[in-house]
């Protein structure tokens, strides 16, 4: 009975477990409905930013190279590096941290120096553990999501980069896709690249065949430095918002899916445990019914 008493406790710690996931998935399916919103709405701003800031960026002369757009040897990189303050999302975090510990080690073979920032406690720990350096570590950030301190983080991050303090910096973040699926992205942050479009490329490719050379320049007030001093801070601080955004939506998407699958194996073990139960109780009463048995035959006897 000792062997029925405990099968049938692991049964109720199982189905309790399984109230919790079941609970867990509804949260994190109510809160994946906000951050798609959330991110399918900043999309197309984060687009058209790129677009205005490569329009003026390709106009912009040699001598009059930004900072931001400047382009040199990389011999000191920052890795930015956005995970979760929480676990229990399959591995949502275990794709990042690895993909920046791979990068890692890649950049240092080469002899470049690299140094982290990272966004969420896991991946806090994961390269603590690791005596990576870390020189940025933004807690409390998806407590309270918001444009501010998306902003602080992208200041802290330009103004390191143009105190010349690093040449290069990468950030690593999960790209939602879908509730099922996410892409671990691997992007370069700053210096900004700034990307023509299949427009703006065919009319300068007219604009050659014409003779006319490039196109036709903007009027900037005050002038062109003072807009590019402002757009592309500006720009950084709306990539890192949309990465933090995106990895919101991804956590919330793999910590549903993997709270999915951990309510499914919950039931298949109750079956598998109550199937248990019912042949060890079976085997119990037989066993119980044969000593009877026997008993009333010795007496009779």
């Amino acid at each position: 009975m000792a062997n029925l008493k405990a099968i049938r406790s692991r049964i109720v710690s199982v189905k309790n477990t399984q109230k919790i996931t079941k609970a867990m998935k509804m949260v994190a399916a109510a809160r994946l409905r906000r951050a798609q919103q959330a991110i399918t709405e900043l999309r197309p701003y984060a687009l058209k930013t790129m677009e205005v800031l490569s329009s003026v960026a390709a106009r912009a002369g040699d001598d009059e190279v930004h900072p931001l757009l400047a382009r040199r040897e990389p011999k000191k990189v920052l890795i930015v590096v956005l995970t979760s303050d929480r676990g229990l999302a399959g591995a949502f975090n275990a794709n990042i941290n690895r993909a920046a510990l791979t990068k890692w080690k890649e950049l240092e073979a080469r002899g470049v120096a690299v140094s982290f920032a990272v966004i969420g406690r896991k991946g806090r720990d994961f390269f603590r553990r690791r005596d990576a350096k870390i020189e940025f570590d933004f807690t409390g950030v998806f407590e309270n999501l918001s444009v501010t301190k998306a902003g602080e983080i992208g200041r802290a991050i330009v103004a390191e980069y143009g105190a010349d303090g690093h040449d290069a910096v990468y950030l690593v973040y999960n790209e939602f896709k879908s509730a099922i699926s996410q892409k671990v992205v691997f992007e370069p942050l700053v210096p900004i690249t700034p990307h023509v479009s299949e427009a703006e490329a065919a009319e300068a490719k007219a604009g050659d065949a014409k003779g006319g050379g490039a196109n036709v320049d903007f009027i900037y007030e005050p002038n062109k430095r003072a807009l590019l001093d402002r757009l592309l801070p500006m720009y950084v601080e709306v990539e890192v918002f949309r990465a933090l955004l995106e990895s919101v939506a991804s956590e919330h998407g793999a910590r549903m899916t993997a709270m999915d699958n951990a309510t499914k194996n919950a039931s298949e073990m109750i079956g598998r445990l109550t199937l248990i139960y019912n042949r060890a109780r079976q085997a119990a009463i037989t066993t119980e019914l044969m000593e009877i048995i026997g008993g009333a035959e010795a007496l009779k006897g």
